[in-house]
This record gives C-alpha cells, structure tokens and sequence, in this order.
C-alpha cells in the first residue's frame, strides 16, 4: 500500500490561497476515482476538489473556514501501489495520519460534531431505538439553509425541501449524512414544531465562513476605499410597463416573457455611451481608470449561499430578448450552483435589484474597482400631478450609488436624469 497527496490546486487567475469551505469525507472514508472530496473558495466561485484516485482517507489537510496556501496538503489516501508520496517525505510523513485526524476535531463545532455521531454512529445498544432528531426549528422561517450544490441537487431529486433538514456542519451547512438522517426518520413520528407563542433559549455560533466571508470582507473593504455618494430619482414607468405588457403578449409565448431588468440594462447601455466615464473600473493602487467600450452589467443576484454578481458580458450586443435570456441563464446558474469564474468576473457596472423587496429607497454598495451601481426600487402605483391633474402612475425610484473619487455629482445626477428619460419614453432606447 501507499500513499496518495492530494495538494491545493492551482485554480488559475493569479490565486496564491483559498479558502477550504466544506469536506465531503472524513478519516477513514474509502473514496472513489472522482469522487467530490471538499469544496474551496476563491475570491469569486465555489470550486469542487475530487480526488484522482480510489482509497481510504489517511488524514485531512485543514479545518472548514481555513485559508490555505495553494500547493498545500489538502489531503492525504491510502492507494494500491506506490501512491505519489515521494521517498524523501515518506519518513517523516508517516506518523502524520494521527496527529492530522487528532487535530481536526478540536477545530470544528463540538456540538456540530456529537450531533453527526449520533446521527451516523450504530446504536451503543441494538435494543434502544435511536433518539429521534430535533424538529425542523433551526432555522427562522425566511433563513435559506446552507448547502453544497452536491447536497442541493441530490436534495432536489429526492424531492427534500433543504429548509425542513437539520444542518449538523459548520454554521448549521446540511451535509449528506443530514440527508440520510432525514431520509431515514419515520415522518409520522416526526416531532411537531414548536408554536409561535412558545419560550426559546436556545443560540447559536455561527462561523462567518465560505462566500458569507467574502461578501463581507468585499463590501467592508468597499466602505473602506470608495467614497460613496448615492443619488435617488423617481420614474414614471406607466408607459414603459404598458409596453412590456404588449411585447408579452405578442411574443410572450415565442420568445420568453420579459421582465423589468432588460428594459434597463438597455436604458443604462443607451446613457453610457453619453457618459463613458462612469463604464469604468479605478485602480486606486496604480492610480489608473480603465474606460471600457463595452458594457459588462453586473446583476446583483440573490443564491443560497449569499448574494452574487454574475455578468452579462457585451450588454450593447444585446437585443431585449437576448439581455432577458442571458440574465436568466445566468440567474439560474447561480441559483444552482454552477456558475463558472468567468461569469462572476469582469463587470463594468452593476445593476441590484429586490423586486417587489425593493422598497422606496436604497442606498447600494459599490461594486469595486466599479465606480457605479444602479439600485431599482420597486414600483407602486401613486396619484402624481400631470400637465395640472391628478392621475394614477406607476412609479419607481432609481437609488445608485457612485464613487465620488472618480464620479462628479454633477455627472452621477445627468447620468440618472438620461437613464429616466429614457426609460420614461421608452420607444427612445431603439433609437440610433
């Protein structure tokens, strides 16, 4: 026998580390060829690490929410044959194993720890039936359980709602031995949930790791280096919204239903080209502002996992249909799991929205090296004054922030005056 070290891979882009998100297997795990063996993080995806070859698990190279070096151990297998552990190392290596495995319980939650063992543990005695799970409270009624795209899919194609399962990892992740856990509970026996009105002392720890880690090292260190201004303007959309609603009616069936975000992806491609200095990325180190000619539009989209930016490259190329298309491609890769690094890199401007969420006002943070983000609030019908009367309209807000290191107020506020009137005559955004 021998043994095999799997080593932080090179993921490309320049990354010198990592950051370990969640294991897949323990000590003594056989793995197979292929097999899923953790889950890292870059600055900008969640990455799968399989294992090369088949064994069984010697030891672990890190805790979850550990940053690693690339080239480090990651983890290490007994293989048949002569493994890839070279002469040289073996010695000293060889006691390796216990230590490593020793090591990494003290890391992890205690509690999350025991919990698994009594899930996945045989019974101390075969007479005793298995203490029966907690109930399905964990978590608060608007709280998206944390998982691996592994665990959601095979959640997906059992049919499990991940918002009923117990997550026993780190910062309460479901793992896939919470869903044998689930799968394998009686339902008819199943606990009720506790009422509304009842007492709870009960707290939790939870790790900031994985891509809630870097959502907020991103947005402090944005707060940080930016000088933020935000500017608000309200905008008849009646007729903008009139005009959607016929297109769908028309082509809804052939070409897809168009929602609001097209429209102003259009209306922000159609402004740039009067204001191209806010299409820019700034280099606060170097001192430099990129001016592009393109227009890459970050759509801030929520996932699961926390809030991520995927890009529709080449807006300007885009008919309203292929903007509409391409945003809900990438919506769903997201959503899913499976979006790749280069369609969460690259924006040049970014556009959030909460829908119906949306409220009156918001002030959003700047995507950086960006130096705009335009933020849409969500649309209410409201008695407006038009030509001397009172009528109904539709009415939204456009609340954007700017960097002022880069963006003049002056130009900031022509910007959003060009955008809303556009979107305010929207037979305007087809005109060249």
């Amino acid at each position: 026998m021998g043994t095999h070290v799997i080593k932080m891979p090179d993921i490309g882009e320049g990354i010198a580390q990592v950051e370990l998100v969640e294991w897949f297997v323990k000590v003594g795990d056989m793995v197979s060829e292929d097999q899923v063996v953790a889950d890292v993080m870059t600055d900008k995806a969640t990455v799968d690490i399989p294992s090369p070859v088949a064994g069984k698990v010697l030891a672990l190279g890190g805790q979850p929410g550990e940053v690693m070096a690339v080239g480090s151990e990651l983890i290490r297998i007994e293989v048949e044959g002569a493994g890839n552990l070279r002469e040289s190392a073996a010695a000293p290596a060889e006691p390796a194993p216990a230590p490593a495995a020793a090591a990494a319980a003290p890391k992890a939650a205690p509690q999350a720890r025991v919990e698994v063992a009594a899930v996945t543990a045989p019974p101390a005695k075969p007479a005793v039936a298995p203490a029966p799970r907690p109930a399905p409270v964990a978590r608060e009624a608007n709280e998206r359980p944390l998982a691996s795209p592994a665990v959601r899919k095979r959640a997906w194609d059992a049919g499990i709602e991940l918002r009923f399962v117990i997550g026993t990892g780190p910062a309460g992740r479901v793992l896939h031995d919470d869903l044998d856990a689930y799968l394998a509970q009686d339902t008819q026996t199943s606990p009720a949930p506790v009422g509304g009105y009842a007492k709870r002392n009960d707290e939790q720890q939870i790790p900031v790791i994985g891509l809630r880690r870097k959502i907020a090292e991103r947005m402090q260190d944005a707060k940080r280096r930016a000088a933020h201004f935000s500017y608000v303007e309200e905008v008849d959309v009646t007729a903008l919204e009139e005009l959607r609603a016929q297109l769908n009616q028309k082509w809804g069936d052939s070409r897809g239903k168009l929602t609001l975000l097209p429209f102003l992806v259009r209306a922000m491609v159609v402004a740039l080209r009067d204001f191209p200095q806010i299409n820019v990325r700034y280099d606060d180190q170097a001192q430099v502002i990129t001016r592009f000619g393109a227009v890459h539009v970050g759509v801030a989209a929520q996932s699961d996992n926390g809030l991520m930016v995927p890009v529709v490259k080449h807006a300007e190329s885009l008919t309203l249909w292929g903007a509409s298309d391409e945003i809900a491609r990438l919506a769903n890769a997201v959503r899913t799991g499976k979006a790749a690094r280069e369609e969460l890199s690259g924006s040049t401007i970014t556009l959030t929205s909460l829908g119906a969420l949306g409220g009156i006002v918001s002030t959003p943070v700047v995507n950086l090296p960006e130096v705009a983000i335009i933020g849409v609030n969500r649309i209410v019908e409201r008695p407006v004054v038009v030509k001397g009367q009172i009528v109904v309209r539709k009415m939204m807000n456009l609340s954007s922030s700017f960097d002022h290191r880069v963006v003049d107020g002056m130009d900031a506020a022509l910007f959003i005056q060009a955008m809303r009137g556009l979107l305010e005559q929207p037979a305007t955004l087809f005109v060249e």
